[in-house]
C-alpha cells in the first residue's frame, strides 16, 4: 500500500493526489474539519479546524506551495502523523 492510499487512524478517506512540487496528496474530513497533507518529503501532517473553503481553495490554486505558506502554515494547529 503506498502513502496516498493508506487509511488514517480514524479516517478511511483516501488521499487525493495533487499536481504540486511541495505536496503529494491531501484529504479533508468534513466532520472534524481536519485536513491531512502528505508532503513530497514523505511527512504527513493533520491541520485542525480548517474550513472547507480553505481546503477547496488549496485544490483550485496554481501554486499549492504558495497557498500553504500564505494561508495554512503557521495559522492552524497541527500534528504530525506517522
Amino acid at each position: 500500500m503506498d502513502s496516498l492510499t493508506e487509511a488514517g487512524s480514524e479516517d478511511v478517506t483516501k488521499f487525493l493526489p495533487v499536481n504540486s512540487r511541495l505536496i503529494l496528496g491531501v484529504r479533508y474530513n468534513a466532520k472534524t474539519h481536519e485536513m491531512d497533507v502528505i508532503f513530497r518529503t514523505g511527512e504527513k501532517y493533520r491541520y485542525k479546524k480548517v474550513s472547507r473553503s480553505v481546503y477547496e481553495g488549496l485544490l483550485k490554486v496554481e501554486s499549492m506551495g504558495h497557498y500553504m505558506h500564505k494561508n495554512i502554515l503557521g495559522r492552524y494547529d497541527y500534528e504530525r502523523l506517522d
